[in-house]
């Protein structure tokens, strides 16, 4: 279980407070699929970093379960090391997380379709290439919260396909949180949705109720 509680957050514009998220509260159970609409500016990614643990609360609280381990954005590469490898990488974050790293190597190799260049440098790969690779890194640790950005849930016809293979197969034991602004990604993912506006979460249980209100903002 994750909570939020007049959640207060935001980023500095021209060295001053600009917030985003005014007062957000929300609770995610495990097994919840959640889309969060918004327009651009609205505070998804506000609201993906203070889930994540990399942005702290202005002013308000978020909690979750001690046991409750929640997942990097799925598809960020910030936390990529560009002068080691693909498989190095692997390895390395599997350490982290408990995993046997030889198996780790083999199911990101298998997930990310990198080939030889799993054995290169990541500061050699396309920024595709480095988007497949974390991805394949975070669908390879069982985590109880993925953190969905629409970026890597919108790729090519064969990614989505992958992408929402991966997802069902964690539905029934993980929470997936995804951020969007897609009304069909949001049908295909989620069995509920919440639109931010004005800084705030507003949720609905009808996906078409909350699509309708969503489209006439």
């Amino acid at each position: 279980m994750m909570e939020l509680r007049d959640v207060w957050a935001g980023y500095k514009v021209h060295g001053r407070e600009h917030m985003v998220l005014r007062g957000v509260n929300a609770t995610f159970w495990r097994g919840d699929a959640v889309g969060i609409l918004g327009r651009n500016g609205a505070g998804k990614s506000t609201l993906i970093k203070v889930l994540g643990g990399r942005l702290q609360p202005k002013s308000g609280s978020f909690r979750h379960d001690p046991d409750f381990r929640i997942s990097w954005p799925l598809g960020f590469t910030g936390a990529i090391h560009g002068s080691i490898t693909g498989a190095d990488n692997a390895r390395f974050v599997a350490r982290i997380y408990g995993r046997d790293p030889y198996e780790m190597e083999q199911e990101v190799e298998a997930f990310a379709e990198l080939g030889s260049h799993m054995y290169k440098p990541v500061n050699t790969y396309s920024s595709g290439m480095r988007g497949r690779l974390a991805f394949a890194m975070s669908m390879a640790i069982d985590f109880d919260c993925y953190l969905v950005d629409e970026a890597i849930a919108a790729g090519d016809a064969r990614f989505q396909s992958r992408f929402r293979n991966a997802m069902e197969e964690r539905r029934d034991r993980s929470t997936m949180i995804l951020v969007t602004h897609s009304a069909g990604i949001l049908r295909d993912l989620c069995t509920s949705a919440a639109i931010l506006q004005q800084g705030k979460l507003a949720f609905y249980e009808d996906l078409d109720e909350a699509i309708s209100i969503y489209e006439r903002l």
